[in-house]
């Protein structure tokens, strides 16, 4: 197989801390206070050799899917990601993946030794999939279309229409559909369905990592048909004998605590997307495109380098961004809306005195 690394993630563990972190993709981690619990009412082990039952069942019903099409994973998205490409891919395997994207997604399909296409979502087009472009990419040797919903690193929605479009295409061809709908979580009580339920060549996965700073949990799950769900289950006895229990445990609980956790996350969510929209309004050398949902924000730079914008950020303002490279985007940055407010609002401001900077 082919060795491959994600850059991203490399730069994500090991970039320096920062006072302002606008780098951030999920919202603030939630202290473990508020969770409410007492460690004493909780074991070490428990019967979990599949996933503990009473978080498969919590999952199913917090994504209106039967127990069945529930594979619980313990290392969040990411993983949820490589478990089911494992599972829907031979080496050499034909995918078609959206540009730009999250890196792991594609170093996972490199890893795997699959043969790559990819098919995209245009800064110009509010970074929607053009089914015309998509359909072009297809032949009889596809055997997956892989995307991000909302998309990482837009936050851009993909209504279902487009979505069973994308199915029809897919079942045409013996294809399947792999979304990762981790985003999803952070639209909240707006959430669509799981694009699962749109049809059985559809395969989601998700977490709990990004809409509610429940990472620290790594509960990620996948969303399939039940025989293609078995066949993930058995499959991850090679990466892992069972979750830790506790986790589990912990993760059932956060789930219940759910509408509460959320409103905390909402309310952080919708004072920085004000925020970042009345700072949009008052430049006029970045290009958003604007984000009614979603954690994150990808705006394009005009006559400013990203990756000189970044340093700066970092060595004189003690605040960070993502640099677009890593999205395939140089001209871009991606703004998280995920710390405290009123950090979020200083961080902006020292966005803003950088760009200046440059300008000057």
């Amino acid at each position: 197989m082919i060795h491959k690394e994600s850059l991203f993630m490399h730069w994500a563990k090991t970039r320096a801390k920062v006072k302002y972190d606008l780098a951030l993709s999920g919202i603030l981690n939630l202290p473990f206070a508020e969770l409410d619990v007492k460690l004493s009412e909780f074991e070490l082990h428990g019967d979990n050799a599949y996933g503990y039952r009473p978080l498969v069942d919590t999952l199913a019903t917090h994504r209106h899917v039967a127990p069945e099409n529930v594979v619980t994973i313990s290392g969040g998205a990411s993983m949820a990601n490589h478990l089911a490409m494992a599972a829907l891919l031979e080496h050499g395997d034909e995918v078609l993946l959206e540009e730009p994207t999250y890196d792991p997604l594609l170093a996972v399909a490199e890893y795997l030794g699959a043969k790559i296409k990819r098919f995209p979502r245009r800064f110009e087009d509010g970074f929607n999939i053009d089914i015309v472009e998509l359909e072009k990419q297809i032949t009889a040797r596809t055997r997956l279309i892989v995307l991000t919903n909302l998309h990482n690193p837009s936050s851009a929605l993909v209504e279902e229409a487009t979505l069973r479009k994308i199915g029809e295409l897919a079942r045409a061809v013996g294809a399947r559909v792999l979304v990762d709908e981790v985003y999803l979580e952070a639209m909240f009580e707006n959430a669509p369905r799981s694009a699962v339920l749109l049809g059985t060549e559809f395969v989601a996965t998700s977490s709990l990592t990004k809409g509610y700073g429940l990472s620290g949990l790594r509960c990620g799950w996948i969303l399939a048909e039940a025989e293609l769900a078995e066949k993930i289950r058995r499959l991850d006895d090679i990466f892992a004998a069972s979750a830790p229990n506790v986790m589990e445990r912990l993760s059932v609980l956060a789930i219940k605590k759910l509408p509460a956790i959320a409103a905390r996350a909402k309310s952080m969510l919708e004072m920085n997307r004000r925020t970042l929209q009345n700072f949009f309004e008052t430049r006029d050398d970045v290009d958003p495109v604007p984000t009614k949902f979603g954690t994150t924000s990808f705006p394009r730079l005009r006559n400013v380098n990203a990756d000189e914008l970044c340093a700066l950020l970092l060595t004189k303002y003690e605040a960070a961004v993502v640099p677009g490279r890593f999205f395939e985007s140089p001209q871009h940055i991606r703004i998280g809306m995920c710390c405290d407010p009123q950090m979020f609002s200083v961080g902006i401001e020292r966005l803003g005195q950088a760009l200046n900077q440059l300008r000057r």
